[in-house]
């Protein structure tokens, strides 16, 4: 079999798709997207999610209407036709972009890609430069020129008995045909909790299973106690406990549970595993290009998104812990230049990467946490206002939502903000600018004004506090 040779390989057709544009000229490209254009941001992660995570926040607020003396009634979801709403939206993009593509001049490769090695020069590639050789479907594709974004997919756990019994993740749970009348979820983290949001405002009956005590642990340590404090009025949670087996009953799932008073059992239709998210560089076999990875199996890149094999560069997922699409696209905006521009490559201007979890509360956070802080005997000023203390936050009868901003003392650098309660991944954008910018606390607070009577005040007053705090 004749390997075709490429001037680009773009492995991963989710933010790899970014990369082709008119400044590529004549050169030969190949798209690889073994699954669907889009990725898993488009198909199976932020958008599908966040389509589902309105419809519920739209739920959540008939059944709490009262509140507000409004008469409302939750009559239950029509859950065939939320999904079909999405997925109808969703799903026909993929034949699209493809075409477009082809049609374009690039060749679109739509199966699995797997490296077999590197290569002898050929094609008349100059002598200083390696060709790596991949082999998708029963073809065999080279190229100077490899961009890998394939991506991650769910980590399965070694879970006694969960092979042996149905489950679902992330990347299927949104499709499924019927609404489950009960689920249990394995994890506590960002999937988890929005997942919980999901299912449990349209009726479904949650329960949580998490090994730590605190939901969304890696968060500011404020950030996830009231965030668990919540979501144990909402749901059935099991903290500091872990599934020892798994097992199928009549009508659904048995998980047998170790918790901090013993043993015990829970059951639901379905069962979701939320344990996090790995890399797909196994799959993509780069050890045998002898591209480099870390304990975690991420592809290791400098900051210009170069790997250890020159003319191979990784980024998203596949490269990074962050799991963030609006990372992932900055880095191909980044990959793009370089290739076009090896002599004078840009390297990586983020020093802060703020997220967010789609949950109800929302939160939101960037920077360092307190407990982060408090380690690297770093110090810090910090304060924290709730929402209640606002005008805006009176009319939305917000009684746990607040924001926290830590500083230093000395320089008046912003280190890290967190926001929990409606609107936080909005209104944390100024702060984010600020941290990214390098403005002071009292640039923030007081060189700009805050509309009033606008949830921005949150924000405002917190940033206040800190600017009144020991300046020595």
């Amino acid at each position: 079999m004749a390997a075709v040779d490429y001037d680009l390989v773009i492995v991963g057709a989710g933010s790899g798709n970014m990369l082709v544009s008119d400044g590529l000229g004549d050169w030969r490209v190949a798209i690889v997207e073994g699954d669907r254009f889009g990725g898993t941001c488009l198909n199976r992660g932020c958008i599908p999610s966040k389509m589902f995570v309105y419809t519920a926040d739209v739920a959540a607020a008939v059944q709490h209407a009262d509140r507000y003396g409004i008469k409302a009634k939750f009559s239950g979801a029509d859950w065939p036709a939320i999904r079909d709403r999405v997925f109808g939206r969703i799903d026909p993009l993929h034949d699209g972009a493809v075409k477009y593509r082809r049609e374009n001049g690039i060749d679109v490769y739509t199966s699995s890609g797997a490296f077999t090695g590197p290569s002898e020069v050929s094609g008349g590639r100059p002598p200083s430069a390696s060709t790596a050789v991949l082999a998708v479907g029963d073809d065999e594709i080279r190229s100077t020129r490899f961009v890998l974004a394939a991506g991650s997919r769910p980590l399965i756990p070694d879970l006694p008995g969960l092979a042996d019994v149905p489950y679902y993740t992330s990347d299927t749970i949104m499709r499924l045909k019927s609404l489950p009348k009960s689920m249990i979820v394995l994890g506590g983290g960002y999937i988890g909790a929005e997942m919980s949001h999901i299912f449990g405002s349209l009726g479904t009956k949650i329960t949580i299973v998490n090994r730590s005590q605190q939901l969304l642990a890696l968060h500011d340590l404020d950030i996830a106690r009231r965030f668990t404090e919540v979501y144990q009025r909402r749901f059935d949670l099991r903290l500091d406990t872990t599934v020892r087996r798994v097992s199928a009953t009549r009508h659904g799932i048995k998980a047998e549970l170790a918790t901090p008073a013993g043993t015990a059992s829970v059951d639901a239709e379905v069962l979701l595993v939320a344990t996090g998210r790995v890399p797909n560089s196994d799959s993509l076999n780069v050890a045998a290009a002898g591209i480099a990875v870390d304990e975690h199996g991420h592809v290791k890149t400098d900051q210009s998104y170069a790997t250890n094999v020159p003319g191979i560069w990784a980024f998203g997922d596949l490269a990074n812990h962050f799991q963030l699409k609006h990372m992932a696209n900055a880095e191909a905006r980044l990959v793009r230049h370089n290739l076009l521009h090896p002599e004078a490559p840009r390297l990586t201007p983020f020093t802060v990467v703020p997220s967010a979890v789609f949950a109800d509360p929302q939160v939101a956070s960037v920077g360092s946490t307190e407990q982060a802080l408090k380690a690297s005997g770093r110090p810090f000023v910090c304060a924290i206002r709730p929402y209640s203390d606002t005008a805006y936050g009176w009319a939305m009868e917000d009684t746990t939502g607040f924001a926290k901003v830590l500083a230093d003392p000395a320089t008046r650098q912003i280190l890290g903000a967190h926001i929990m309660g409606p609107q936080a991944s909005t209104l944390i954008q100024p702060l984010i600018q600020a941290m990214c910018l390098g403005n002071t606390v009292e640039q923030v607070a007081s060189h700009v004004l805050y509309i009033h009577p606008a949830l921005t005040e949150v924000v405002e007053q917190a940033l206040l506090e800190v600017s009144r705090s020991d300046q020595s």
